[in-house]
């Protein structure tokens, strides 16, 4: 196959999404497809700057909103990469965050005719927006904290929701903006903060427990999995620094337990009607409850994440994971 892999862009997890394609784009070559590396916000890289960039690593913040800013200014938009990738195969999108993951690249590549991997626009938006995600868990019966939406006050708080509270941006992944609020007088603080990177900031109630994640690929649950954090919230440093996290596949839980979970994970990817693959993060609670967090249309794609762990312990290792969506993709009814 003839694949574009789409990286980059200028959403606050570039450079998560930079890990993704770093292993995504050999792996691929490592099995005789003819593969090109985009950059969304700066074009098809040449082979030393495709280098340069993809070895680069996870720093411990995201990028600044001031480097962001600039970048985004001189960006190329999908017009300008029509092109490069107008006689490919298939487009891997190992975007995360921002227009890679909201719909949008998506809804470019629906109107060229382009297979491409991950979710149609409609349920890359959906996904994106976790006041509308939320909505639609419920409606399918998977359970989900109580939230409200910004602006609240802490008397709200206190009436609907109790403390703690997760305060986060609507519609942002890899927990940027994320805080947890333990009385009123953090509140107006942590809306400010999650605000910066989103007009739409949630409050949700806090669910104590343990920290668990299913992979969905091409319908089916993998195994499922257990994060350990030293300070209990799987955040942006958590996620991308060397022992930051405990990740355990497959989570030592009961087989009915497990078969629970898997079961709840597959109605939610339905519900926000996912694609090929997708992840879905859950706690459970110390009275053994369930309660939905989010999905995720694009989840992380370097070996060590968290869908290619439980893919790896469902006996499929990572390159032909990846392999394995590119076919799917190619095989998935796209808006036209």
């Amino acid at each position: 196959m003839k694949i574009a892999v789409l990286f980059g862009g200028t959403s606050e997890e570039r450079d998560v999404s930079i890990a993704s394609a770093a292993q995504v784009i050999p792996a691929l070559r490592g099995l005789g497809h003819d593969v090109i590396a985009i950059d969304t916000a700066t074009g098809r890289l040449a082979a030393d700057a495709e280098k340069k960039l993809l070895t680069s690593g996870v720093g411990p913040e995201p990028p600044s909103n001031s480097a962001l800013a600039s970048m985004r200014a001189s960006a190329l938009t999908m017009t300008n990469n029509a092109a490069e990738i107008r006689d490919v195969d298939v487009v891997f999108l190992a975007l995360h965050g921002g227009a890679g993951e909201d719909g949008r690249v998506q809804a470019v590549l629906d109107l060229a005719g382009l297979a491409y991997t991950g979710s149609n626009h409609i349920a890359s938006a959906t996904a994106m927006d976790k006041d509308l995600s939320k909505r639609l868990f419920r409606a399918a019966g998977v359970p989900t904290a109580d939230w409200m939406m910004a602006p609240v006050l802490a008397h709200d708080v206190v009436a609907t929701l109790g403390w703690p509270v997760v305060v986060k941006p609507n519609k942002q992944g890899s927990t940027v903006g994320l805080s947890i609020v333990r009385e009123a007088e953090g509140l107006a603080a942590a809306i400010q903060l999650a605000a910066r990177y989103d007009d739409e900031v949630m409050l949700e109630r806090f669910v104590p427990g343990r920290e668990l994640t299913v992979g969905i690929l091409e319908g089916e649950a993998l195994p499922v999995g257990e994060i350990i954090t030293k300070g209990g919230i799987f955040d942006y440093q958590a996620k991308y620094q060397k022992g930051g996290a405990r990740e355990i596949f497959p989570a030592e839980l009961p087989d009915a337990v497990t078969a629970e979970l898997q079961l709840l994970a597959v109605r939610a990817h339905e519900a926000l009607k996912l694609g090929e693959y997708s992840r879905i993060d859950f706690r459970m609670d110390p009275q053994g409850r369930f309660w939905c967090l989010e999905a995720n249309s694009l989840p992380g794609m370097t070996a060590a994440s968290l869908l290619p762990q439980a893919a790896k312990v469902a006996g499929i290792e990572f390159p032909r994971l990846v392999e394995r969506i590119c076919k799917a993709a190619l095989r998935a009814p796209r808006a036209g």
